[in-house]
């Protein structure tokens, strides 16, 4: 995400990094950089250019020229407009509404709208606490029913009854009058799209939304199109005035030009983003910590979010005891890989940490997601006692495990070797608390990932 920006804007930065005093030709260079930056990353011409006078403008000040720390400052100054560049502060969803709650999802074909429905669908089940009806409104692309009923059905959430057969403006009113008389909270139609924008296609989603008066119409863009996705969201603002913009696939766009453009081209905030393909990559849209992201400061917030989900706070208590007596065993280190994973992809969770992104870029996702694997199915080959003991491992039980688990006998050797190391490491963390285990890994990154 982002990948190809942050690296030219740490580029552009290199130049005024750590002086302590700073010419107005030394920001003109710096922003010169940053502009084209920008512009590679595929962001709006006259987007660009105002958010490099404004930083320029700002830059020029008298606090940042006389300032000790001038790279900081001008840093801070491009963190502020970028965050404003991109909405200022998250944009929630108008689910403070007599239910249902009515949310529209309209876009091009092929811009994730189906899938994206079941996110958000599982998002507002889970996160909001409320029960959502998923409508399949899309009777002309083939499947496109049975695709959202199916994801309904692995959500274990409820997808209304319609059919190829019927009018979409039907299906919308007989979805809202089921959802009223059967207790549902919010309501979300999948509508129909096109490969590009045209009048037939406008009209019916304008009757669709004038049969139901959705509380929410959401714009689902790809990411990956770069300014396209920019101008598809002036084309359907214009024609509806959606509320709100759902951006898919910002996990593979290394540019970002979609997501720091919108904003600012159609007045729309973005209030979702689809980081990958599975049911639950689905994020809340927070300017602020998008815009750290892409200064590589990390986004710690987001990172305890999903930690938060996924911790229990009991068993947190009993492994921290486990580290500080060194008694942390290859079952807790099992627990916590299976922790890991639910949380989400391991390079993007790296990318969370700050000072970590640029380290974490080294990492292949998917090769790294076949080494978790390949660990789990290590430990799963062992004894109960092995697992709680492993120096008993010795050679005869290490063929033992290598057999079971389909791997090598060195990859067995490697996993025991790493895991010593591990609790050695853990062993001082705990000791030096949160400030050395920052310094530890300052530059190193985290035991055998990437190695």
């Amino acid at each position: 995400m982002f990948d190809s920006l942050q690296d030219k804007l740490q580029n552009a930065f290199r130049s005024i990094r750590g002086k302590t005093k700073v010419s107005s030709r030394d920001i003109e260079e710096t922003m010169k950089a940053v502009r084209m930056a920008l512009l590679e990353a595929d962001v709006n011409f006259k987007v660009a250019k105002d958010f490099c006078d404004r930083v320029a403008q700002k830059a020029l000040g008298e606090e940042v020229l006389k300032s000790l720390t001038p790279d900081q400052q001008i840093i801070k100054i491009v963190y502020d407009e970028l965050t404003d560049m991109m909405g200022a502060e998250n944009a929630a969803l108008n689910l403070s509404v007599a239910p249902p709650a009515i949310i529209m999802l309209v876009g091009l074909q092929g811009s994730g709208k189906t899938t994206t429905a079941g996110k958000l669908a599982r998002l507002i089940s889970s996160e909001y606490r409320k029960k959502p009806l998923l409508v399949p409104a899309d009777v002309y692309r083939p499947a496109a029913i049975d695709q959202l009923k199916t994801i309904a059905h692995q959500l274990k959430l409820d997808a209304f009854d319609s059919s190829t057969e019927q009018d979409p403006v039907d299906i919308a009113r007989e979805a809202l009058d089921y959802a009223s008389n059967h207790g549902y909270d919010v309501i979300i139609l999948d509508t129909a799209g096109r490969l590009q924008i045209d009048r037939e296609l406008m009209d019916e989603l304008q009757e669709i939304s004038d049969a139901v008066q959705p509380h929410e119409i959401l714009l689902v863009a790809d990411a990956m199109t770069g300014q396209e996705a920019v101008n598809v969201a002036q084309g359907f603002y214009d024609a509806l005035e959606i509320d709100g913009l759902i951006l898919t696939k910002l996990d593979g766009d290394a540019r970002g030009g979609a997501a720091l453009s919108m904003k600012a081209v159609t007045g729309c905030p973005i209030k979702f983003i689809g980081t990958g393909e599975k049911l639950d990559a689905i994020e809340v849209f927070y300017p602020d910590r998008m815009a750290s992201r892409i200064l590589q400061m990390g986004d710690v917030l987001t990172l305890v979010e999903k930690a938060t989900k996924e911790i229990d706070i009991e068993e947190s208590a009993k492994l921290h005891k486990k580290m500080r007596k060194n008694q942390f065993t290859l079952e807790d280190f099992l627990s916590q890989l299976k922790m890991i994973q639910r949380m989400g992809n391991i390079t993007t969770l790296g990318g969370m940490i700050p000072g970590m992104g640029k380290l974490m870029k080294n990492v292949d996702p998917d090769q790294a997601e076949k080494e978790l694997k390949k660990i789990e199915a290590i430990i799963l080959s062992m004894t109960p006692q092995e697992r709680r003991n492993q120096a008993i491992i010795n050679g005869s039980r290490r063929k033992r495990i290598a057999r079971g688990s389909g791997t090598s006998v060195q990859d067995v050797n490697r996993l025991l070797k790493q895991f010593v190391e591990m609790k050695k490491m853990m062993k001082k963390i705990s000791k030096m608390g949160m400030g050395g285990l920052m310094n530890m890994f300052g530059g190193k990154g985290f035991p055998g990932v990437g190695r």
